[in-house]
């Protein structure tokens, strides 16, 4: 008797029911991790971390407004870049800071554009604010989008995919700022795919606006962190350093 052209011979049951075994026992692993009894396998929660909330870094105004202070400030921003339901420049103009422009992502400053519009430069029709474009003419700011700038902030909500051009954007901004001595300040954000990371590392050859690091898909960092490897791994033209906060 042939199975797939295989003779049953003892040594070939024995390694069937071996296979077979292992499946079980990882089966039966899922079965237990799944429906267990709770009791026994979930921990208590601790109310001293489970009430606590997280607060992004822009909310944290004690800790960077001192920063700003004196300063001629330029802003990458977007609408996610929020404080307390306020946006952030909102806030920043409310306090006095001095922001001399915005800097725009995809999308938009207002986040009105679809995914691959160009955005164009301009004025915001709000606050009045010149808006420099970084996904249209051009990805990167110039020396003179940075004349006269002592300080560039980064806030924007990103998602932890290697495809989401926010971090080729803050990795470009980051490069500018390197070759102009402007220090940059991240505003980090939670990552909601940070409890994971997955997929292939990209490929040199197949780097792009929407993949410039050989990182996998999905990353595991948020965008401080993110920021930190590009600066640590020497990532930015001719491995030039950001002064980064």
């Amino acid at each position: 008797m042939k199975v797939e052209n295989r003779t049953l011979t003892p040594n070939f049951l024995r390694s069937q029911i071996r296979k077979l075994c292992c499946l079980v026992m990882v089966f039966s692993a899922g079965i237990l991790q799944s429906c267990g009894n709770p009791q026994k396998t979930s921990p208590t929660p601790n109310k001293s971390t489970s009430d606590k909330t997280i607060r992004p870094g822009a909310e944290q105004t004690t800790e960077y407004f001192s920063l700003l202070k004196g300063k001629k400030i330029a802003v990458v921003a977007n609408h996610t870049s929020l404080v307390g339901g306020k946006h952030l420049v909102d806030t920043l103009l409310k306090s006095g800071i001095s922001i001399q422009k915005v800097f725009a992502p995809e999308h938009g400053f207002r986040g009105t554009a679809d995914a691959g519009e160009s955005i164009a430069s301009g004025k915001d029709p709000k606050t009045q604010l010149p808006v420099v474009s970084l996904y249209g003419e051009n990805k990167k700011p110039t020396p003179a989008h940075l004349s006269g700038i002592d300080l560039v902030i980064f806030d924007i909500q990103d998602v932890g995919a290697r495809f989401y051009t926010y971090i080729s954007t803050m990795s470009y901004v980051m490069e500018a700022c390197a070759e102009n001595n402007v220090p940059m300040l991240i505003l980090d954000r939670p990552n909601p795919n940070g409890h994971y990371i997955d997929g292939p590392i990209l490929e040199s050859k197949y780097t792009s606006f929407v993949g410039m690091h050989r990182v996998p898909i999905v990353h595991g960092m948020t965008i401080g962190e993110y920021a930190q490897m590009v600066n640590g791994e020497g990532w930015l033209k001719n491995k030039a350093k950001c002064s980064l906060t």
